[in-house]
């Protein structure tokens, strides 16, 4: 059975709006307003992320990604792992079971642990921290999730090989 619980989500906001706009129409007008310009805002890089994602498994199966992952992946290892983290998108243990394969396929627990690491950076929410708190804070934020994924999966490593 399919989960519809989004579904039901969106009943219960429209069916919100619908009551309240009766007692106080201007406000649900204004939020709806707000609403749609953060829409129009996120929109562009959600469907960029969404595109990447598409490519990502249409063209690299698990197998290609395992090699490039394990004990000889290097930097480039480090790069897919970062990298792959940021442009993931979706609830988390959506990942789990492709993680728990690539670990079994070979891939270093740290890498792992950095894609996971990295998932705090939200592309398509970007736009929006750049306008609450500006682009210096958002690229210093971002830098230092980055270093934080990359430190946390050296360490993994290095307390495995103990």
């Amino acid at each position: 059975m399919k989960n519809r619980s989004g579904y039901m989500m969106l009943a219960v906001v429209a069916t919100l709006y619908a009551v309240l706009y009766f007692f106080n129409a201007d406000k649900i007008l204004l939020a709806l307003k707000a609403s749609f310009h953060i829409l129009k805002m996120i929109a562009p890089i959600l469907l960029i992320v969404f595109f990447l994602m598409a490519l990502l498994n249409t063209f690299l199966d698990e197998k290609n990604i395992a090699k490039h992952l394990g004990k000889e992946s290097g930097l480039k290892g480090w790069f897919i792992a970062l990298l792959g983290g940021i442009l993931s998108h979706g609830p988390g243990y959506i990942w789990y079971p492709m993680l728990q394969d690539l670990r079994a396929k070979g891939a270093l627990d740290g890498l792992v642990v950095a894609f996971i690491y990295a998932r705090s950076i939200k592309l398509p929410w970007l736009p929006l921290m750049i306008s609450y708190f500006g682009l210096a804070f958002t690229l210093v934020l971002s830098f230092y999730i980055i270093l934080g994924a990359f430190i946390q999966g050296v360490l993994t490593n290095r307390l495995e090989t103990r």
